[in-house]
C-alpha cells in the first residue's frame, strides 16, 4: 500500500471542478471521436482551448509538475502537467502504461472492437505488427507512394474544378474521402459514401461511450460493406497489401481505425490550407516545392501538415492506464490510475516551445520540434500512430495537387496571418475559400 506522503499531489475539490468545467467537459462536448460542428463553432468563439491551457498552467505553478490527481469517486485519475512526463507515459513500455485505457475501450468498441489501440497482451502484439507492416510505419514514402500521389492529384484537380468558385468544408471532405476510399479500398469503393456515413454514425455513438447503446445492426452493415471492398484486394490499394499479409490478423478489424485517422487528417489538411492562404510567403514556398517536384516526398508541405497538428491537435486527449505504480520525483500514482494528457497544453506552451502561437513548419524540418518531449502530433511510443507517414503523404500530396492548379483565398476574419498569435481553437467547419484557376505561367 502506498505511503500517503509519497502520493502525487491531489487537486482540491474546487480546482477539480474547474478542470471539469474548462478542460474535460469542453473536450467531451466538442467530440472526442468525431467533432460536433455547433459545439466547435462555440468553442472557437470562446477560444475554449486557450482557457483550458491557462487553467492547467496555473495549476502547474501551484501544485508543481504533478501528475495532479483528481478526487473522482470510484476512479483514480491524474492529469499530466510536465512535458517530461508526457515522454515517459507515452514512450514507456505498454506493460507500464497501456494505451488500452478503460474509457477509450468503452468508446472505441462502438465501431472498432478489435482495434490494436484497445488490445492487450499477445493480441495487441500481433495486431500492432500487422498495422506497422501494412502501413509501413518507418518509411517516409509507402510502397504505394506513386499511386497515392496519382490518386490525390486526380481527386484534388476534380475537387477544385468542381468547386464552382468556392470551397467549403463539406466539399473538401467529400473529395478527401473519395481519395481515401481509393487509397485504402480501391477504385471500386470511390463512391461508396454509405460506408463513411455508417462509420460516422458509429463514431457519433462512440462520443457518448458508456451512455450510448451499441448499434449492432449498423455495425454489421458497415462490416459487410467494408469486407466486400477488402475482398477485391485491388492492386494499388492498401486492401491489396493486406491480401499479401501472411499473419492471422483480420484486416477488417483494423481498417476502421485507419479510416478514423484519415478523417482527422482531413481536418489537419484543411486547416493547413487555411493558414497557407493567409501567409503569402509560406504559400509561395510550398508552391515552389509542389511545382518543382514530381516526387511524392514533399518535405516542406509535410512540415506544414505537422505544424497544423501541433497548433490544433485533432486528438486533444491522450489517455493511458498505469499497469504498475509510477513515480516522478518521489511522487507516486497508484496502479490502475488513468492518466490524462491534454495535448494543447504542451503544443502551445510558451515556456518551452519557441513560436508556440505562430506557424513555424521549419521547426519540423531542422529537427527542433522533435526535441520537445511534449510535442506529440501522432502520439509516441507503443501508441504512436502507425499510419503517420501514410497520412502525411496523403495530406501533403493532396495539398500540392490543389495548390498547383488553383488560387485559394480564405473568406472571413480568422486571424491566421504571420504577424499575430494564431487562435488556440480553429473551427474547420466554418472555413471557406474562394477558388480560381492559376495563370498558365504559374503552373508546371
Amino acid at each position: 500500500m502506498l505511503d500517503p506522503a509519497s502520493r502525487a499531489p491531489r487537486a482540491s475539490v474546487p480546482d477539480t471542478a474547474r478542470i471539469a468545467a474548462r478542460v474535460l467537459l469542453p473536450t467531451l462536448a466538442t467530440g472526442v471521436i468525431v467533432r460536433r460542428p455547433r459545439v466547435m463553432a462555440f468553442a472557437e468563439r470562446r477560444q475554449l482551448d486557450r482557457s483550458a491551457i491557462r487553467l492547467l498552467a496555473e495549476l502547474r505553478s501551484r501544485y508543481g509538475d504533478g501528475p495532479l490527481r483528481l478526487p473522482i469517486p470510484g476512479r483514480e485519475f491524474a492529469v499530466v502537467l510536465d512535458p517530461a512526463q508526457v515522454r515517459d507515459v507515452l514512450r514507456d513500455s505498454a506493460d507500464r502504461f497501456t494505451p488500452a485505457n478503460l474509457e477509450k475501450r468503452t468508446a472505441l468498441r462502438h465501431f472498432q472492437p478489435h482495434a490494436v489501440l484497445i488490445s492487450r497482451g499477445r493480441a495487441r502484439a500481433r495486431r500492432r505488427e500487422f498495422n506497422e507492416d501494412v502501413l509501413e510505419i518507418d518509411r517516409p514514402v509507402h510502397e504505394l507512394g506513386p499511386r497515392i500521389a496519382e490518386i490525390t492529384a486526380e481527386e484534388g484537380a476534380r475537387l477544385a474544378e468542381h468547386a464552382g468558385g468556392r470551397l467549403d468544408w463539406d466539399a473538401f471532405a467529400a473529395g478527401w474521402w473519395r481519395a481515401v476510399r481509393r487509397i485504402v479500398l480501391g477504385a471500386g469503393a470511390r463512391d461508396d459514401r454509405r460506408l463513411v456515413e455508417l462509420l460516422n454514425g458509429l463514431r457519433s455513438d462512440a462520443n457518448w461511450a458508456f451512455l450510448h447503446p451499441r448499434r449492432t445492426a449498423r455495425r454489421r452493415e458497415f462490416d459487410r460493406r467494408l469486407r466486400a471492398h477488402l475482398s477485391r484486394a485491388e492492386p494499388g490499394s492498401l486492401a491489396g497489401v493486406i491480401a499479401r499479409d501472411s499473419s492471422d490478423v483480420d484486416g477488417a478489424d483494423q481498417v476502421p481505425h485507419w479510416l478514423f485517422a484519415f478523417d482527422a487528417a482531413a481536418v489537419v489538411a484543411y486547416r493547413a490550407l487555411a493558414v497557407l492562404t493567409a501567409q503569402p510567403e509560406r504559400l509561395r514556398a510550398v508552391r515552389e516545392e509542389a511545382d518543382g517536384s514530381d516526387s511524392p516526398m514533399l518535405p516542406l508541405l509535410r512540415s506544414c501538415v505537422l505544424e497544423s497538428v501541433r497548433l490544433w491537435p485533432t486528438t486533444p486527449a491522450l489517455l493511458r492506464d498505469a499497469i504498475t505504480e509510477a513515480s516522478w520525483g518521489g511522487r507516486t500514482i497508484p496502479r490502475g490510475s488513468g492518466l490524462f494528457i491534454y495535448t494543447p497544453l504542451f503544443h502551445r506552451d510558451r515556456g518551452t516551445v519557441p513560436d508556440a502561437d505562430r506557424f513555424a513548419p521549419e521547426s519540423w524540418l531542422d529537427g527542433a520540434a522533435q526535441q520537445h518531449p511534449g510535442l506529440v502530433p501522432f502520439s509516441a511510443g507503443p501508441g504512436r500512430c502507425p499510419g503517420e507517414n501514410l497520412v502525411l503523404l496523403t495530406a501533403s500530396t493532396l495539398l500540392a495537387a490543389l495548390l498547383r492548379g488553383h488560387e485559394f483565398r480564405l473568406d472571413g476574419e480568422h486571424e491566421l496571418g504571420p504577424d499575430g498569435p494564431l487562435p488556440h481553437t480553429l473551427d474547420n467547419f466554418e472555413l471557406e475559400f474562394r477558388v480560381a484557376a492559376r495563370a498558365a505561367s504559374g503552373t508546371r
